[in-house]
């Protein structure tokens, strides 16, 4: 089975005249995307694999140098890339800790069996983390979208990797 890859960033706008670009990280810990190796850039319809040669922070941001990508030219020719690495490189989670990808596509329920619908997307808030439940079409409570706090052990009781559902102690008519 090929494993799956998972963007951590974006490669922005050339940095000087050496190969360097700006970075977007998308990591918890803004330097945290250069952790993973190798970065995965999707090039004219082909993944290449590259090596960060080196990286510093620069103002509130990030610039950084791949090998292989030497000047401004070659820096502008993967501008607005996507970053990815292979999933494989991620640290392995405890058995109630879940990758927000994980939880993308999984059926909500609650615990009296209603069916919430698919979370479509995660999103931190600050106090906690949110998912965005897609309802479904003929949803009791004509909802068609709800947001639920992913807070574990209070409104989120399960997650089944298996069965691809969350357990929830929540009211659908909220």
């Amino acid at each position: 089975m090929a494993s799956e890859t998972v963007t951590l960033g974006k490669i922005g706008a050339p940095y000087g005249v050496k190969g360097w670009f700006k970075v977007t990280s998308y990591t918890e810990e803004l330097d945290g995307i250069f952790d993973y190796s190798p970065w995965l850039l999707l090039q004219g319809g082909e993944v290449k694999e590259y090596t960060v040669e080196h990286w510093k922070h620069h103002n509130k941001s990030l610039v950084a140098k791949l090998e292989g990508v030497d000047d401004r030219d070659a820096a502008e020719a993967i501008k607005n890339l996507e970053i990815s690495v292979d999933s494989e490189v991620l640290p392995q989670l405890d058995e109630d800790e879940f990758y927000w990808r994980e939880l993308i596509g999984m059926t909500v329920v609650n615990t009296k069996g209603y069916d919430f619908g698919k979370i479509e997307q995660m999103f931190e808030t600050g106090a906690n983390d949110v998912m965005v439940v897609k309802a479904n079409v003929k949803d009791a409570f004509g909802q068609k979208q709800r947001m639920i706090p992913y807070l574990y052990e209070q409104v989120v009781l399960d997650v089944d990797r298996e069965a691809r559902t969350v357990t929830v102690d929540w009211d659908p008519g909220f």
